[in-house]
This record gives structure tokens, sequence and C-alpha cells, in this order.
């Protein structure tokens, strides 16, 4: 017979896992991710360029790689900004580029997606632009930097809102099964204390009789 001890601390370990579980599904909702920019404020801080993995990607040899690696907090312009500075410093020179990202669509689905964007010349000869008069040089450049930088900083959000949803959703899931096995091991608790109830009273009726 199962041990009452033994399915007594199990539900005890149980329902602690589900306390952090829910902590950390409340905490995943209430993040700084889902706030809006008015929310987020400007710091003179440097953002974290490099993490671990990313040195292992660079290590591979790929030299006309450009790598720029954000920090594991929630992303702001000026990490879109770096990435973009990055792109632009480099030298490369492309007419089309893609930008694959989650785009985020429900806290249970996010899809792989693909975004273009293009380099000045690009941008210049499009038949919209016509609709501008007087673009020069320097406000064409400025548009195509701010354009990039606005583009990854939309990437770099759809990227994290997904990044927090699944957690979320894990976590969720997680709680979820914690309280079936709490109620599981909540019956077999019952019926355990039960059979041990039940043969102790059998033990003092057949030890009464025994003693007449």
């Amino acid at each position: 017979m199962v041990q009452l001890k033994q399915v007594s601390l199990r539900l005890k370990s149980i329902k602690n896992i589900q306390k952090i579980t829910k902590t950390m599904k409340m905490f995943y909702e209430s993040s700084q991710l889902v706030k809006g920019p008015v929310d987020q404020k400007e710091k003179e801080k440097q953002p974290d360029i490099v993490a671990d993995k990313t040195e292992d990607i660079k290590d591979d040899k790929m030299t006309k790689r450009i790598y720029v690696a954000i920090g594991r907090i929630a992303p702001v312009f000026a990490d879109a900004s770096a990435m973009a500075a990055a792109i632009a410093e480099s030298g490369y020179q492309y007419d089309v580029g893609e930008i694959f990202y989650n785009k985020y669509f429900t806290p249970v689905k996010y899809e792989l997606t693909v975004i273009p964007f293009f380099n000045k010349y690009k941008i210049e000869t499009a038949p919209n632009m016509n609709a501008f008069d007087d673009v020069d040089q320097d406000q064409l450049e400025c548009y195509s930097e701010w354009t990039l930088a606005a583009l990854l900083y939309y990437v770099l959000k759809e990227g994290a809102a997904s990044e927090q949803s699944a957690r979320m959703s894990a976590m969720d899931n997680a709680t979820k099964n914690a309280d079936e096995m709490i109620k599981k091991l909540t019956l077999l608790f019952n019926r355990t204390r039960q059979a041990v109830i039940t043969r102790e009273l059998i033990e003092i009726i057949s030890g009464a009789a025994a003693l007449e």
C-alpha cells in the first residue's frame, strides 16, 4: 500500500510547483514587454551587445556576416538603431534584404515571417516617391536609415512578444497540469488515509475481541 507520508510529501511538492508556475505566468503577463512605447524611457546605457551563443557563431569563421546580439531585456529603439548603424557602417552593398522574425498572432500562435527592406537607390526609384517634392540625398539617406531602424524595432518587438507569449502559455499549461495532478494526489491521499483508519479500527476491534 502506498505510504500516506509519501503521498502527502508529493502533494505538497506539486502545490509548491503550481505556486511557482502561477507566479511566473503573472510575471510574463505584466512584463514590461507588453507595455507600449510610452512606458519606456531612454536610458543612457549601452545594450548588451554580445551573448554567449553569439560568440559561438562568431567563431564559425563566417567573416562576411554581421552579428549584433541584443540583451535579454525587452528591446528598445536603441537596440534597433544599433543594428541599423552596424549595417550602414559595414559598407555592405545590397539591393533588397530580408528580415526573418517570429510574427505574433495570438498567445498560442506565432509564425516565421519574412519582411523585406531596400537600399537607398531602390527607395529613390520607387513609384510612390514621386509624391514627394524636393527630396535631396541627405533626406533620402536619413529616411533609408530610419526606415531600417523602424523595421528592426518592429521585428524585435514582435519576436519578444512571441517569446514572452510562449513562456506565458507554457507556464499556464504547467499550472493546469499541476492542478490535475493535485486532484489525483488528493484523491489518493484521502483513499490512503481512509484505508489506514479502517485498518487501525479492524486491529482495535480484533484486539478487543481477543481479550474477551
